[in-house]
């Protein structure tokens, strides 16, 4: 049978290489290039080496517009291929797999470059160590490029190998640590100047940084929602509160089905790049949770459901986890299947088009290109109804009749590649955003949905002690980053909160205790991106925060977190240890170090533990999780096999234990004495 299968495959198409055998949908997009790819593994150096070949390593992703035209362009070009082919050993990343190896050979780019990005094209020594790099580059480019490398290396290796050294040098001085101060004091008067830095490159008009293009970076806005509430900052908070609405109301977000694309290329929010990312949009749903609970308001709720409805609709396996992307592209133009031309809407909506075309801006403001509209929305709900005269519970049924007719016309469009992997970290980040979720919402159908998802971490991607990265197709492969890690122990913690499911507790601190193990470095107190195990040519550390936090914050935080619940002093310890690495400079860059600083948060400003127990411990926790309260981390139920619950449960009786460093008020038996408790420390 499987003769059979590569012979259908040879007859179906011209080229077939080795990335045929992968389940990536990156690299089974290449697999019929006429270029010799094959896939990364350990052996690579050696086979370089043996043919004293250089190493072209090309990392993108499925769903990298510019990785498509250079591969329409150069990749598929026979040609093209033969130069790769006849000098390089040609090896296809996909960095979503992989973002280790895209780690290494980005910081080798950047550092020759001072710029980085996708497509992103490394040529290398026989031995791994970078030479030249860069990102997309046109046909004639390309192919001048290789075959002066190659001539280099075959006439003269030793300029070859010089460069190469230093370059590896100045890769391993990027994550050089200097040793803090044995008397370094964590203020809040770092977090106020990084505020105060950060600030001036505000938009306080249409939200976000004052220059396009724009980026959700919703851990940013978590940080600023915080530090706005923390220190009374009303300016921050109205910063927050402006980016969020113009986000949820621009072209960035899918009007009609819900979900936020990768980003918008103007200042506007009008016009994304088309991609939805499951991690934006996991921590997406996390800002706007806590968001409602700030503001309350109810805009922010059905960005949430909406987005959610959006998940379960086009994104889930029948697992319970989630895929990681939808492409940009359809039918090879970018943001054809979102996109509307006013005519189509017409013959589509009939009579509800007379006021469905002001509601989402079918006009000047919403024209994109080529007679495509990009639906967005200019003002609220409630102004809009009062401009209508109609009451806002008939806006909302007329839109969502609407948006449901416009949804069916769209499914008979051809839909965008769907990256159908599933990765451990970024449904370990949709864990947390579904937890967030149900706590702002107290909806039964998000908190099963955030059950599925832990269970699918526990069940599928941890066997043994050993996590795994992706899912697919029934397999799970490649060993865990610390990015997986920690984000899974962050949203089992973010799970245990709305659940006090103890087992899944336990199952983070013992992923905790693996990557003490398998990541630490005991010199820096720092973890490493990669295990022990790892082949490559440089272990790096993953210091600053980004769309993603940095798994180093993540872990910092998590340390933090389950010091407190299991009483792990040594654990806090090293949180602080953690955060005093980055504590000086992290004023100069706020963007960068946002994670860093709500952990600075906990350790300048009052941090709670509240117990929560008795028979009733799940249901009267309710009330806390609808409140704003990013300074309290829960515990409860019924069971004393959490060192914080011990000697904390004495009764069924409803009790809560109010506890802030180590010394705990008297128990209460109702959340006003308790709020109280918390609001006189």
């Amino acid at each position: 049978m499987l003769m059979l299968n590569l012979t259908d495959i040879a007859m179906q198409h011209k080229h077939t290489n080795q990335l045929i055998n992968e389940s990536s949908p990156y690299l089974l997009q290449h697999a019929h290039n006429p270029v010799n790819w094959i896939s990364w593994s350990d052996d690579i150096y050696e086979i370089a080496q043996r043919e004293n070949k250089l190493i072209l390593i090309s990392v993108g992703y499925s769903s990298c517009h510019w990785c498509h035209v250079m591969e329409h362009e150069s990749f598929e070009n026979e040609e093209v291929a033969e130069v790769m082919n006849r000098h390089f050993i040609c090896v296809k990343v996909d960095r979503e797999e992989r973002p280790d190896i895209d780690q290494v050979y980005m910081t080798a780019v950047q550092l020759m470059t001072q710029r980085g990005g996708w497509p992103l094209n490394c040529i290398t020594l026989p031995d791994g160590r970078p030479i030249y790099g860069g990102t997309y580059f046109p046909k004639d480019q390309w192919v001048y490029i290789l075959n002066s490398l190659e001539h280099t290396w075959k006439k003269d290796p030793e300029k070859a190998i010089e460069y190469a050294e230093k370059l590896h040098e100045g890769i391993h001085q990027v994550d050089w640590l200097k040793n803090p101060s044995s008397e370094e004091k964590l203020s809040n008067e770092k977090l106020h100047e990084m505020v105060v830095r950060w600030s001036r490159n505000f938009d306080n008009e249409d939200g976000g940084y004052d220059h396009a293009p724009k980026f959700p970076m919703p851990n940013n806005y978590l940080f600023l929602l915080r530090y706005g509430i923390q220190f009374d900052d009303q300016k921050v908070l109205n910063h927050v509160e402006i980016t969020l609405n113009k986000m949820a109301m621009g072209g960035i977000y899918d009007q009609i089905g819900g979900g936020f694309s990768r980003y918008s290329v103007d200042a506007y929010w009008k016009v994304p790049h088309f991609e939805k990312m499951l991690y934006d949009n996991a921590q997406l749903l996390s800002l706007y949770a806590q968001a409602y609970k700030v503001f309350k308001n109810p805009l922010y709720e059905h960005v949430i459901l909406q987005t959610i409805s959006w998940l379960e609709r086009e994104m889930k396996h029948s697992e319970g986890s989630f895929y990681s992307a939808l492409d940009a592209d359809s039918e090879g133009e970018e943001g054809k299947f979102y996109c509307w031309s006013a005519k189509e809407l017409e013959q589509i909506l009939e009579e509800n088009y007379t006021w469905i075309k002001e509601y989402y801006a079918v006009n000047e403001l919403g024209f994109w290109e080529d007679e495509k509209y990009i639906l967005l929305r200019k003002i609220s709900d409630e102004e809009f109804a009062s401009k209508m005269t109609w009451d806002l519970a008939t806006l909302h049924k007329k839109v969502d009749e609407v948006n449901q007719v416009l949804l069916i016309a769209r499914d008979k469009k051809v839909r965008p590649g769907l990256d159908d992997k599933c990765l451990t970290a970024w449904n370990a980040l949709l864990l947390s955003g579904l937890s967030d979720a149900y706590a702002a919402l107290g909806s039964k159908e998000i908190f099963s949905m955030s059950e599925a998802i832990a269970t699918w971490l526990v069940d599928h991607q941890l066997i043994g002690n050993k996590l795994w990265r992706t899912r697919k197709n029934g397999q799970s492969t490649i060993p865990a980053f610390l990015e997986d890690s920690a984000l899974t122990i962050q949203g089992l913690i973010s799970y245990y909160e709305i659940s006090f499911d103890v087992s899944k507790l336990q199952i983070a601190k013992k992923l905790l205790e693996a990557c003490l193990d398998e990541f630490l470095d005991a010199e820096t107190s720092m973890f490493y991106f990669t295990s022990k195990e790892s082949k490559l040519i440089s272990r790096k550390f993953e210091l600053s925060d980004n769309v993603i936090p940095a798994s180093n914050s993540v872990m910092a935080t998590n340390l933090f977190k389950l010091g407190h619940l299991f009483r792990q002093q040594a654990w806090i310890d090293q949180s602080e240890a953690m955060l005093l690495n980055v504590y000086n400079g992290m004023e100069n860059y706020g963007a960068g170090y946002s994670n860093w600083g709500m952990l600075l948060m906990n350790f300048t400003a009052d941090h709670f533990e509240i117990a929560i127990t008795g028979d009733k411990a799940l249901e009267n926790c309710r009330q806390l999780l609808y409140e704003y309260h990013p300074n309290i981390l829960l515990a409860g139920g019924t069971e004393e096999n959490i060192p914080f619950l011990k000697n904390k449960i004495n009764s069924s009786a409803l009790t809560f234990s109010v506890c802030s460093n180590d010394a705990c008020f008297l128990p209460v038996n109702s959340l006003g004495e308790a709020n109280n408790q918390l609001q006189n420390k």
